[in-house]
């Protein structure tokens, strides 16, 4: 075992002194580029398909790749010749991110000759003296002579930089290559710290009956890297990364979205989610953020709801509150729906709503954040708490008739301080087997556990809801 050992590493000394000695390093930087696809995720993953035309002697040899992501991957790089694929194989790879500073640089100098140079403008006299560096921990130690300097003045000049330290993030690859051809060469690799999110603006007509939508994607690189020119594609759902499903070949099912000349994506189903590519190429910064036109839609039919929500804590013990009053939820709704101007997938982000004052000044009225929403299903969003309607809940009776049934007794009183007439829905959320036995106003079973008072309250009225109910755990 230990003489196969032995020849491996013989042999792999011999391949990188072939290299070496054979041909100079080769090196492929962004000039090369010939195409650029990155496609954005929702958790700071970002996939990026570099594309470069290079030449390369025959033979074996060392590419230094570089300009890639200081946030890479590289366990998730995969390297391939697109015109000449039997030609080219990567025997190995390397990932070098020792990157130089001036501490980096000493480091290495450490026990070496260095010089420093002192110059005094003052005097117009320039002093070179050699010293050798003992160490760079917290201040250099330099010997001059026969003398230990604690620090010296001036600037160290060196006589060049290691060859083990880089200027940048760069792939170092030993490669075998069979044609004197330029390669067009794609590289593929997940990098972190890139993101997108999806930013709404929702603006509300005077009724709030109806609303002008239009979405926005917001992009932030810190990557690490600038992709110049890039066919942009953003996926829309919750990729798991253990699995890896985003780099298998999935077969993609296309539907259009909704006509409009302006559209910047085109949005397309994949897999388990969405995927958003953008129309035209675009170039995206290291440490930018950068926003793009999602979606424009008009006249979007909404609903606004006034909710009052009860607790099913409420009915299995006595309930006593020295403020009864309860909060008035304000809910805005409209349907996902072609036949409502949309119909398109809504990746998740917040919708900030907007309404004109009577001055036809817009002002902020609310933001909601939403899921990702698919085509037919509807938004339900919270915008804030009504200032002139007020409820307060009151617990009548209440009585144990045994360890598992309770009966209690409720007045919700609702009062409208507002020029108009209000609807509002008192919302009960019940316990185990339960049964109203005396209300003073219809409900509705919204599900097993759920009941909900939809209560007309006149402007500048006030309307008491009574109801009895029997729950059982």
């Amino acid at each position: 075992m230990r003489m196969k050992s032995c020849f491996l590493s013989l042999m792999l000394l011999l391949v990188v002194f072939k290299v070496e000695a054979g041909q100079p390093v080769q090196e492929s930087t962004s000039k090369d580029q010939s195409g650029m696809a990155v496609t954005i995720y929702n958790k700071h993953l970002g996939l990026i398909k570099d594309t470069r035309k290079v030449r390369l002697p025959e033979g074996e040899g060392e590419l230094r790749f570089m300009d890639v992501a200081s946030h890479i991957n590289p366990v998730t790089v995969h390297v391939k010749s697109l015109n000449q694929p039997k030609s080219f194989d990567v025997l190995e790879q390397n990932y070098e991110y020792d990157l130089m500073n001036a501490n980096k640089l000493l480091d290495k100098y450490v026990g070496k000759k260095v010089k420093i140079v002192d110059w005094n403008k003052y005097q117009d006299r320039k002093e070179e003296v050699e010293a050798v560096l003992l160490s760079n921990n917290n201040g250099q130690i330099y010997r001059i002579g026969n003398e230990i300097y604690l620090g010296r003045p001036g600037v160290k000049v060196l006589p060049e930089i290691p060859a083990n330290l880089i200027a940048k993030p760069t792939l170092m690859w030993l490669y075998a290559n069979r044609t004197k051809e330029t390669h067009d060469l794609e590289i593929s690799y997940l990098t972190n710290n890139i993101h997108w999110r999806a930013d709404y603006v929702l603006i509300l007509n005077e009724n709030d009956t109806a609303a002008d939508l239009s979405g926005w994607v917001t992009i932030d690189n810190k990557s690490g890297a600038t992709y110049k020119d890039a066919q942009l594609k953003l996926v829309a759902g919750d990729v798991n990364r253990v699995q890896q499903v985003f780099e298998r070949r999935l077969e993609e099912r296309a539907y259009a979205m909704k006509a409009d000349a302006g559209a910047s994506f085109q949005e397309k189903e994949f897999f388990e989610y969405h995927i958003y590519g953008l129309q035209r190429k675009t170039t995206i910064k290291d440490k930018q953020t950068k926003q793009i036109s999602l979606l424009e839609a008009s006249g979007v039919k909404t609903e606004k709801e006034l909710l009052v929500y009860g607790n099913k804590h409420y009915f299995t013990r006595r309930y006593s509150r020295n403020d009864p009053k309860r909060p008035v939820n304000v809910h805005l709704n409209f349907k996902n729906s072609k036949n409502n101007n949309l119909g398109m997938p809504l990746p998740k982000g917040v919708i900030r709503l907007y309404k004109k004052d009577h001055d036809a000044s817009l002002q902020f009225i609310g933001e909601d954040r939403i899921d990702h929403t698919p085509k037919e299903e509807e938004v339900k969003l919270k915008i804030g708490k009504a200032f002139d309607v007020v409820a307060e809940r009151r617990q009548v009776d209440y009585k144990k008739i045994s360890s598992g049934l309770h009966e209690s007794s409720w007045e919700i009183t609702l009062r409208n301080h507002k020029g108009s007439d209000v609807v509002v829905g008192v919302v009960e959320p019940l316990y185990g087997n339960w049964s109203v036995i005396k209300n003073s106003h219809p409900y509705k079973k919204k599900d097993a556990f759920t009941i909900r008072f939809d209560v007309k309250v006149p402007k500048n009225g006030e309307v008491k809801v009574n109801y009895r109910v029997k729950v059982g755990l």
